[in-house]
């Protein structure tokens, strides 16, 4: 044990032999002035602590004061029945506080006790009750918590650690400090009964013991045991104020001075309201104006300081904001921020801000969230956060996406006008300003909010600007969704994956392939638009056949075959035959003895004249069925189905080329036309 140790156990041992031994006046004197510093300084303590647990000895230095303050009374009482005496310190308070009259001093000794234990005391006690119960309620919560920002390294294990200490702290807190309220309580109902047994002990042994007169007896006992009650009733109401305020703060940061001056006097102009009203009491009513104006004045006095003051302080703001952003600027850091690169961003002319603020009615970033999910659904991927800005460089009606910091489609609407694309058919009834619808290049009109109704009875499709803008950004996400995808994206899909099939991922990563290696199968799935949302099938798939090659343009293969079913339903329309452009016998030997074989995997090697003369037989099959109406589809076999759609992806990135281990059994397959060379 140490020194301090062994001086708070002297100390409440000393407190104990008061109870017992007498003690001269000076003495108890000098102990009743320690006895109110204590009390005021732990008030004060109390007020400008940040957190309760600042001050966490508070309910075992409760029960010190408390037993201090009462071995004061019996040392206090002994010497009033025993001398008729009590010292300096309480004749002052019996005879200057109360004027020397007992029944006033009664009167405010009972209110001083009534206020401690009706008052303060019950509702500390109801207050450190609630608390304890919610803190307890509350700590399951609080370790999950913890846990949780433990395993996703938010937080290191020390500080996971210090802030389980903590919690465990506030429950031992405030159960202590539900049991401490009880030493106030118990405290204030001793302060009573020794009150009285001080008066009337007094009565009995000043005329018996003392042989004084029934009026002198009466004067002297009461005034000196009501003295006696106040100078006790003071500190325990000191010590009580401190026991609400500790446990009816919450910890925000400042001390109780400082939340009082911002959040009680943090609105200035409210105190012109008060002064005026102040004002008005004192013109019409019996108070006077020489009472109310003084005062008035003060309050206005005091809302325009607070206004200059917190002029100054904004402006000091500012200033610190601006030079923040100059030392930013010049800092070495403030290059590597400029390095950021966004996956997508919106960019458009001031002329479509009401496309993007909702308060003049635009519901862009809902129709983002909207997009976010409906690719999720399609492709099963997590398109990134849509950066949206305005640019004043481009024109006001422009727009423009970015896919990672480079341009990749740009675009014109009018706000006020609908976007109208023709059946086939042409009416002369419908007329507007000519353009390219953006998603898909079709020829339209931008009609006006009149002709629109003619429009959509004469069979056109109309639709509103903000559908055109949602649709093209839309195609543009599936257009180039295998971009988007990174490796950190298909970590995220992979753990999200284990959380369900763990046995899958421990044996596929990374044992079979890496994180690398099937981040570059969905991608190459990803760039033909076939959706990823079977990633279980996918990944199975790549542990069968991982084992066998490395080569990720075989292994998409495999997995396209394993998907057949999703990729059948995607490009056939129930109760009508798949019709097809079949590569031919001559096309697909041309393109097998074309692919070359390395240790690097395989490429297709294939002259520029014979491309030019296979493109040209692959666009006029594709351009019969498109002008039937038809969506082209060219199927292969599977030995050559990723060269050859290398070669068409050149030409017609859009035309899906599908072998025939792809589809179904049941499918039915009608051949439109056949490509030879």
């Amino acid at each position: 044990m140490g020194k301090k140790d062994i001086s708070v156990m002297l100390l409440v041992i000393g407190i104990v032999v008061m109870m017992v031994i007498p003690m001269p006046t000076f003495l108890l004197d000098f102990l009743l002035i320690i006895n109110i510093s204590i009390a005021l300084t732990v008030l004060l303590v109390a007020m400008n602590t940040n957190d309760a647990l600042q001050l966490s000895v508070f309910p075992s230095l409760l029960l010190v004061t408390t037993l201090f303050r009462l071995a004061l009374n019996v040392a206090s009482t002994r010497n009033i029945l025993a001398n008729a005496q009590a010292g300096k310190v309480i004749e002052a308070f019996g005879s200057f506080v109360v004027g020397g009259n007992a029944v006033v001093g009664f009167v405010v000794f009972l209110i001083l006790t009534l206020i401690n234990f009706l008052v303060i005391t019950k509702g500390s006690e109801r207050v450190a009750e609630v608390a304890a119960r919610f803190t307890l309620d509350a700590m399951p919560g609080k370790q999950m918590a913890i846990d949780a920002d433990l395993n996703a390294g938010a937080i290191s294990d020390t500080e996971a650690q210090a802030r389980r200490k903590k919690i465990g702290q506030e429950a031992e807190f405030y159960g202590a400090m539900d049991g401490a309220s009880k030493f106030v309580k118990g405290d204030a109902v001793a302060g009573i009964v020794i009150l009285l047994i001080n008066v009337i002990g007094g009565f009995i042994i000043g005329m018996v013991m003392h042989g004084m007169a029934f009026a002198d007896a009466a004067k002297t006992f009461t005034l000196l045991s009501v003295g006696d009650g106040l100078v006790s009733q003071i500190p325990a109401l000191l010590i009580s104020t401190a026991t609400g305020i500790i446990v009816t703060r919450a910890a925000s940061g400042d001390t109780m001075g400082q939340e009082l001056l911002q959040q009680l006097l943090g609105y200035p102009k409210l105190l012109y309201i008060v002064a005026g009203t102040v004002a008005l009491m004192g013109i019409f009513t019996p108070i006077g104006i020489l009472r109310t104006f003084p005062i008035a004045a003060l309050l206005v006095f005091g809302g325009r300081r607070m206004q200059q003051a917190a002029a100054v302080q904004e402006i000091a703001a500012d200033q610190t904001s601006e030079e923040k952003e100059i030392d930013d600027v010049r800092s070495p850091e403030s290059v590597v921020s400029l390095l950021h690169i966004d996956p997508i961003e919106f960019e458009f002319g001031y002329g479509l801000i009401p496309l993007a603020d909702a308060n003049q009615g635009g519901d862009l970033l809902d129709r983002v969230i909207m997009i976010r999910r409906q690719c999720a659904l399609e492709l099963g991927i997590v398109v990134p956060v849509i950066r949206i800005r305005d640019n004043i460089q481009l024109r006001p009606n422009e727009y423009v996406v970015k896919i990672k910091g480079n341009e990749v489609a740009r675009g014109e609407i009018m706000l006020d006008h609908y976007l109208a694309m023709s059946p086939g058919i042409e009416d002369e009834g419908v007329f507007g300003i000519e353009t390219v619808e953006p998603a898909f290049g079709l020829p339209a009109l931008w009609v006006t909010e009149e002709v629109k109704e003619r429009a959509e009875m004469a069979g056109y499709t109309v639709v509103d600007p903000p559908s055109v803008v949602a649709t093209h950004l839309t195609e543009l996400i599936k257009k180039y969704a295998h971009e988007l995808l990174t490796r950190q994206e298909t970590k995220s899909l992979i753990d999200n994956i284990k959380e369900t099939t763990p046995a899958l991922i421990d044996e596929l990563i990374p044992g079979v392939l890496s994180v690398g290696d099937v981040q570059k199968v969905l991608q190459k799935l990803l760039r033909e638009k076939i959706s990823i949302r079977n990633l279980p099938t996918i990944l199975e798939t790549l542990a069968d056949y991982g084992t066998y090659t490395k080569d990720t343009d075989v292994l998409t293969e495999y997995v396209r075959q394993s998907l057949s079913r999703q990729i059948t339903l995607q490009f056939t329309i129930p109760t009508e035959p798949l019709r097809v452009v079949t590569a031919g016998p001559s096309l697909e030997k041309t393109i097998s003895d074309a692919v070359q074989q390395t240790d690097q995997g395989s490429y297709l090697a294939i002259d520029p004249d014979t491309s030019q003369r296979i493109f040209g037989a692959l666009s006029e099959q594709i351009n019969r069925m498109l002008q039937t109406g038809q969506q082209p589809v060219v199927l292969t076999s599977p030995a050559i189905r990723m060269y050859l759609r290398q070669l068409v992806e050149r030409m017609m990135p859009e035309v899906p080329v599908l072998s025939y281990n792809e589809l179904e059994p049941d499918i039915e397959i009608q051949s439109v036309g056949v490509v030879n060379l």
